[in-house]
């Protein structure tokens, strides 16, 4: 437990225009990877734009590795197909979490995050100070799919006892 910093809570809300992948559409679910974790959500039934709204927690030893998303349509009688993938790094999330920002007004932007060509993000993702805590919501565009995008929210709690930030 020592070298833990704290608990990453990865809220993924949904996916919007997920590629067809059975006759009219998918059973798509997201494995999230992170170091030598690995969580999944649960499947939903035929729905290109599924809508999740689920909670995965990840523990957080190195805030370096990048967190990797992977989406595949569930199929019974054969492998589960793919669906795209995506990862992101937590470094500018975990800078502000340092910054320890208690008197600010909920809603203030602490940082920008902008889409480059080495990161998955389809608009720019803001680090927010909102009801006491750091947030931030991204969008992030799906690599090697013909389409699709993955809404998430990040939020961290603090481990007592543990090295923290």
């Amino acid at each position: 437990m020592e070298h833990l910093m704290g608990l990453l809570r990865i809220h993924i809300h949904r996916g919007v225009n997920l590629a067809i992948r059975d006759v009219k559409s998918s059973d798509p679910y997201i494995i999230v990877k992170f170091g030598k974790q690995k969580l999944k959500t649960r499947v939903i039934r035929k729905n290109t734009n599924p809508e999740w709204n689920e909670d995965l927690t990840l523990t957080v030893a190195d805030h370096n590795l990048p967190v990797q998303l992977f989406v595949y349509d569930k199929d019974r009688l054969s492998f589960d197909d793919k669906m795209g993938d995506a990862e992101f790094e937590i470094g500018p999330f975990v800078e502000a979490l340092r910054m320890r920002l208690d008197e600010l007004p909920s809603g203030t932007i602490i940082t920008r995050v902008l889409p480059t060509r080495q990161n998955c993000l389809a608009d720019e993702s803001r680090v927010v100070w909102a009801d006491g805590k750091v947030v931030q919501e991204m969008v992030l565009r799906l690599r090697n799919v013909e389409s699709g995008e993955i809404e998430l929210r990040l939020e961290w709690t603090d481990i007592p006892g543990s090295r923290g930030l």
